[in-house]
This record gives C-alpha cells, sequence and structure tokens, in this order.
C-alpha cells in the first residue's frame, strides 16, 4: 500500500470519528435540553383554594327540604368508634350535575371521564351586575369580552359564573327574593350555546341552579346536560381566584348510575 493511501485512509478514520462524536454530543445536548423543558410532573401549588361549602342539613336546598341528614350508627361510648349513616339527595351543597340527570341516555356521575375532572378553570364575574338584578345571567357577549380580555378559552376547561352569591350562603336571599320566589344568578343559553362549540366539558355556578332563578323552562340544564356536558352548582371561594390560570380539580363522586351528587372541589393556584 503506497504511502499516499494510508495517509488518506487515516484522514478518513479521523473525519469519522470527529463527526460520530461531534453526532453524540448535538444528541446529548438535544436530550439534555428536551429533560430541562419537559414539565415538572410533581410539585406543589403555590395555593391550594378549596371551592366547596362545608355542608349540612340547613344547606339552603331547591324544593327547602335538606338535603343531608345525619343518624348515629355507633358511638366511642357503646362501640368504641363513630360511624353515621347519612342520608343524602344528590343534588345539595357544592354538588355535581351529571348528563344523566336531564336526560334518559345521558352519563351517569360514575362515568364522567377521569380527564375532564381535571382541567383548567375560566372565571366570568358578574358580580357588579348581579347586585342589581338577582337573576342576571353569563350571555354569549360576556364569553366573547373575556376572550377579547384574556385570550382563547383553553380546550377542555371549566367555565365557572362569579357573581358574589357564596357569601349568601346563611342568608335567606341565597335562594329567595323578598317575595320568597327563586332569585339568584345562572347562565343564559346563547352563552353556554357558545361554550358548547368551544370544547368546555363543564360549566360551574356560585348558586343554587346553572339556571337563573327566574327560569320556567330551566333552558340550559336541558341543553347543555344533554350535550353531554356537565355542571357543578353551589361553588365557593370564586373571589379567591384569578379570572384564568387556576386548574380545578373536581373530585365527583362515583356511585354507580348517579345522577350527580355533593362533590369537594379545590383550584390550584
Amino acid at each position: 500500500m503506497c504511502n499516499n493511501c494510508v495517509i488518506e485512509d487515516v484522514k478518513k478514520n479521523m473525519l469519522s470519528r470527529r463527526l460520530l462524536f461531534k453526532g453524540a454530543a448535538a444528541g446529548l445536548t438535544a436530550m439534555t435540553a428536551g429533560s430541562l423543558a419537559a414539565p415538572v410532573l410533581a410539585q406543589s401549588p403555590r395555593q391550594v383554594v378549596d371551592l366547596t361549602h362545608t355542608y349540612d342539613s340547613t344547606f339552603p336546598t331547591f324544593d327547602g327540604k335538606p338535603g343531608i341528614e345525619y343518624e348515629w350508627a355507633a358511638e366511642i361510648a357503646k362501640d368504641g368508634y363513630q360511624l353515621h349513616k347519612l342520608t343524602i339527595y344528590e343534588h345539595t351543597g357544592t354538588h355535581i350535575d351529571a348528563p344523566f340527570h336531564f336526560s334518559a341516555d345521558g352519563a351517569s356521575v360514575d362515568q364522567l371521564e377521569p380527564q375532564k375532572l381535571v382541567a383548567p378553570l375560566v372565571i366570568v364575574d358578574i358580580t357588579d351586575r348581579a347586585k342589581e338584578d338577582a337573576n342576571s345571567t353569563i350571555e354569549a357577549e360576556d364569553i366573547e369580552r373575556w376572550i377579547s380580555a384574556n385570550g382563547d378559552i383553553p380546550t377542555g376547561a371549566i367555565v365557572a359564573l362569579r357573581s358574589g352569591w357564596a357569601t349568601k350562603v346563611k342568608s335567606p336571599s341565597f335562594r329567595n327574593d323578598d317575595a320568597g320566589k327563586f332569585a339568584f344568578p345562572g347562565f343564559g343559553k346563547s352563552a353556554t350555546d357558545l361554550l358548547l362549540k368551544l370544547d368546555t366539558v363543564a360549566i360551574g355556578v356560585d348558586t343554587l341552579s346553572l339556571d337563573p332563578g327566574n327560569s320556567a323552562d330551566f333552558a340550559v340544564h336541558n341543553s347543555w346536560l344533554p350535550a353531554g356536558r356537565y355542571g357543578i352548582e353551589g361553588l365557593n371561594n370564586l373571589e379567591a381566584l384569578p379570572v384564568k390560570g387556576a386548574t380545578i380539580i373536581v373530585g365527583a363522586p362515583a356511585h354507580r348510575g348517579g345522577t350527580g351528587g355533593p362533590a369537594r372541589i379545590l383550584a390550584l393556584v
């Protein structure tokens, strides 16, 4: 073999090695960058806000009957431990309305998909309007106004009405006006029709019902729930949250065939 041939082979080998090391280094850099860019899946939130009212037999209900009743089934003095027997109506306290609540073949509460129980939280505030009109509603223009001010509503979000009504929960005005008629804010159908197009998974209210108190036809219940979406009624502490940026965790009950039920709702900020 000639000297020139040997020299050329050495050059080729050295070049191949340089390219190999360069490629490996680039790959390592990319992997490192990818690792740094990957989201941290387990971290403590800065704040956890409980959106659930404490629930007992005095909590306001739609029909005026106690939503929960307690009976001792075991007591410390007699049994060495304590246990209540509870009689609960599904739609009382801070609770879920499953599609099955207003549709014969809708999903029951135990069939709600887990990925739809953890979602970006969007809050639309109508507190000032509610002070003037107890039966005020969120309409499509309110949703559009929110989008103009805050950007698009994330796909899979839960949109909540904030009216300040939760502060009235221990007062008769949470449920009725001075004439004894239902009076509280809710969603208007124009808003929920728009939210259906925006792939919102659920709506929530800090009042007694998704529909306003003076509703004669439960238009939102009759359109939103049969569309396969769910609702949350009786939310608390929405005033402690920003209008966007929080994550809501819906602790929906899972009793088979349920039309809804009391739930623990948390927001992570």
